[in-house]
């Protein structure tokens, strides 16, 4: 996520991108402004669209970089030996270990080819924003313990996006990229590491909130006629948003009924499924059938995915929860709550409806059917009645309830 920074200490201007797997920082000798950094940032394109095009020459942008050594280094060693450059001669430290800034760039680089695209850009946001200001100029080996929980104390007091502070879940999710990069730098360069013994915050529990049948059937009837196949196909098939959004129609099979899901998207970008679990095919109830029936007559030849702009791109979800989902539950008087309660909606009627629990794990993308009992069970009572008085009437069929205990 290449960008335009200013140093605190001098108010300067600097480069900061990242360019053969590594990330690289140039100082300028222009004062934070907006016109600086239009200017900069007009010079950060041009080497976005090199860098893209494979045609990027370090040496032309920043001749007198004391970068250029080390991209001299790679040439002749490849990347490891510019860790090694990054290790041995750039760190004054006693060791000759690399500060937790290097390091994490090395972490990067190593593990960002197995990382879906979403992951990569949040970890290095985290990294960016939350770790560097804080560990980025420390050597691995000198971060203590105290420090680190001294940093996720801060962390409770910095505010979030829908609450005052940062959620318990948010921390963890923070911390995580420190664990594992604090333990690798470890376990490589022979040190204890100081993240021993740190557990992450207890999350509270958080629970579902499926639709009723009734509640379903009232949105369907009142929802926006172009959206109705959309939250039809939601409640029905317990898609992700990333799923159904980034649902192509070539994964549609009508003659099979069957929706293959082998891709999702994220922030606009077409990526691979959460895990490799959620590669699954999804069994078309005859609701659904009809509901993509009807949406290919809207979009089958306009658009490679199955919801789509009038120009043929992918729709966006965060605008249709604001412009479509949130006004309809207002005007229906239902309790706010987010879209994705439409696959748990899903869930709970399938389970309602006494299919077999490993069949419903498949069709939502579960590996296993633990989680399926452990987030979903407690609703199948509410909906089924399956609350102990079948087993007391087969009790009472089969039982002599009034003689003795050895006659029953």
């Amino acid at each position: 996520m290449a960008s335009i920074r200013v140093r605190h200490d001098t108010g300067l201007l600097f480069f900061d991108f990242r360019y053969m797997g590594i990330r690289f920082r140039e100082q300028s000798l222009l004062k934070d402004s907006k016109t600086n950094r239009a200017k900069m940032q007009s010079i950060l394109k041009r080497i976005e669209k090199d860098i893209a095009n494979a045609c990027f020459d370090y040496a032309q942008y920043f001749p007198g970089s004391k970068n250029l050594k080390k991209l001299k280094q790679m040439d002749k060693e490849g990347v490891s030996g510019l860790v090694e450059s990054v290790a041995q001669n750039e760190n004054p430290n006693p060791n000759g270990h690399p500060t937790f800034k290097e390091f994490a760039d090395i972490w990067v680089n190593e593990n960002e080819i197995h990382w879906r695209r979403s992951h990569k850009r949040t970890q290095l946001n985290i990294i960016e924003s939350h770790l560097e200001p804080v560990f980025g100029d420390k050597v691995v080996s000198q971060i203590k313990k105290a420090e680190i929980l001294a940093f996720r104390s801060t962390l409770a007091k910095v505010p979030g996006r829908k609450a005052a502070t940062l959620s318990p879940k948010r921390i963890n999710a923070i911390m995580t990229p420190v664990r594992q990069i604090l333990n690798e730098a470890a376990d490589r360069y022979e040190f204890n590491t100081p993240y021993r013994n740190i557990k992450p915050l207890k999350v509270p529990k958080s629970d579902v909130e499926p639709f009723t049948l009734t509640e379903v059937q009232s949105i369907l009837k009142t929802v926006r006629s172009d959206y109705k196949n959309y939250y039809t196909i939601r409640f029905f098939t317990g898609m992700r948003t990333g799923e159904i959004d980034g649902l192509k129609w070539q994964y549609v099979d009508f003659e099979k009924r069957m929706i293959l899901i082998r891709e999702t998207i994220v922030a606009g970008q077409e990526d691979y499924t959460k895990t490799d679990s959620s590669q699954r095919e999804i069994k078309m109830s005859q609701l659904v059938y009809d509901a993509l029936k009807l949406q290919f007559e809207a979009t089958g030849r306009l658009s490679r995915f199955v919801f789509s702009t009038k120009e043929g791109k992918p729709i966006d979800h965060n605008n249709i929860t604001k412009r479509v989902w949130y006004p309809l539950l207002r005007h229906l008087a239902l309790r706010k709550r987010r879209p994705y309660q439409t696959r748990h909606t899903a869930a709970t009627l399938w389970l309602a409806a006494g299919e077999n629990p490993e069949w419903i794990a498949r069709q939502i993308g579960h590996s296993t059917t633990e989680m399926l009992f452990r987030v979903y069970s407690r609703y199948v009572p509410n909906l089924t009645r399956q609350d102990g008085s079948a087993f007391e009437r087969l009790l009472t069929a089969n039982l002599t309830l009034g003689g003795t205990q050895d006659e029953i």
